[in-house]
């Protein structure tokens, strides 16, 4: 297929995957209203406590159907956010 939802750097000037070293955190979000509701979700949340939070890949996708309707999605994430340099 083709390739992984990420996001746009957040600096116009700054490549995607520039010469940083990343940390990967997974994460799942789920929403009953779309798959997109449920990424922002984990997206939102964990810009809460992450820092330099720079792209993301949806590696699974799943939701709970009842009675033939799909009630709830579920997206579970690998994220990745820059290390901050050492002191």
């Amino acid at each position: 297929m083709g390739q992984p939802w990420s996001l746009v750097s957040p600096q116009p000037m700054e490549p995607l995957m520039s010469d940083h070293v990343y940390k990967i955190v997974e994460l799942v979000g789920s929403s009953e209203t779309s798959i997109e509701d449920a990424i922002q979700t984990a997206i939102r949340r964990a810009s809460e406590t992450l820092r330099n939070l720079r792209w993301f890949e949806v590696v699974q996708t799943r939701g709970h159907v009842e009675d033939g309707e799909v009630r709830h999605y579920q997206v579970v994430l690998k994220a990745g956010f820059t290390l901050e340099a050492g002191s």
